[in-house]
């Protein structure tokens, strides 16, 4: 018999009242009515006679529900921007193909008539089963090091997506890198010290030549979308950011948000950048060129990170500490 207790709300990052966001976002008067239409909705189309919805986490206009079955615990997860509609079909169909090469993922369940991804009522809902893990803890660097691994098979195998094009291009990720960074210098680093932005030109200016094409990534590659189990990684999940980009920016960029989550997102240390980097490079070794330029891209990604203003998770001094040290102290 499906338990008529309201589910518990919650919001996922935004300081905001979770019954106000149900109510004006996703048009439920009350928790009880939005667990009642999740259950409605898993009887209609996929057949799962649910037993309660408990949760319902909510961030911008994506909201997912913790729902207890028979069979297990599943995640009811829909959206109401229509226009991300298209890349939740695509990444669907991407993260089952993913499951099929064998990478840790949450796949997909289909609904009924096979769809993976189901609009209706102007929502677009998926559905998962829950993997049991915890969010990577960057204190434990055998899971630090497991994910580094893991990142590079899952690019090895994103390099392979046979429906790669389907996934929307990033226009940032068509400019060469160098044309990137000194961009990125002249437009949005004005705060930062004149020694960061000067080695950074430097290097830039000195970095090997040549190009290497985009390729389907994850790119938001972090705690809060890498499961673990023990040592191991259970899942990466949310690939709502995929995109084509290089793959040594992703690399760069998950060294450097690798610790963070919902809140307060501050730097990992360096011993964690390097155990990660480790683990990537296990796998996918770096050539001399990816070497030099993935010291560049860690700092332009750290720098990337610092604030305006007050810095009170310490994004700047962990940036700084990537120059050179004749010039920490200039900057």
């Amino acid at each position: 018999m499906v338990e008529s207790r309201a589910p518990v709300l919650e919001m996922l990052w935004e300081a905001q009242d979770p019954h106000e966001v149900l109510d004006g976002r996703f048009g439920f008067s009350d928790a009880e009515s939005a667990g009642r239409w999740v259950i409605a909705v898993l009887d209609e189309f996929w057949d799962v006679r649910a037993d309660a919805c408990e949760r319902i986490v909510m961030s911008a206009g994506n909201a997912l529900a913790w729902v207890a079955t028979p069979s297990g615990r599943l995640l009811v997860k829909w959206s109401v921007l229509p226009w991300r509609f298209p890349l939740l079909a695509q990444t669907a169909c991407l993260t089952s193909w993913l499951h099929g090469q064998g990478l840790p993922v949450s796949a997909q369940v289909p609904a009924r008539d096979g769809r993976l991804q189901v609009e209706v009522g102007g929502v677009s809902i998926g559905v998962q089963r829950e993997i049991v893990g915890d969010l990577l803890d960057t204190a434990d660097l055998r899971q630090v090091r497991a994910a580094g691994v893991v990142l590079a098979r899952l690019q090895g195998a994103l390099r392979a997506y046979p429906d790669a094009e389907r996934i929307p291009a990033h226009d940032a990720a068509a400019a060469p890198l160098p044309a990137r960074v000194t961009d990125w210098l002249d437009s949005q680093a004005d705060h930062l010290p004149e020694a960061a932005r000067t080695t950074l030109r430097v290097l830039v200016a000195d970095a090997p030549a040549g190009r290497v094409p985009p390729q389907l990534v994850h790119f938001d590659f972090r705690s809060a979308n890498v499961l673990c189990a023990g040592g191991e990684v259970a899942a990466v999940i949310d690939f709502e950011e995929a995109r084509h980009d290089h793959p040594l920016v992703e690399l760069a960029r998950a060294a450097v948000l690798l610790g963070t989550r919902y809140h307060d997102w501050g730097p990992v240390p360096a011993g964690v950048r390097a155990e990660f980097l480790a683990g990537y490079q296990s796998v996918r070794p770096l050539t001399s060129a990816e070497s030099r330029w993935l010291d560049i891209l860690l700092r332009w990604q750290a720098l990337a990170m610092v604030p305006r203003g007050d810095d009170p998770t310490g994004w700047g001094p962990s940036a700084l500490s990537l120059l050179p040290r004749d010039q920490r102290a200039a900057g």
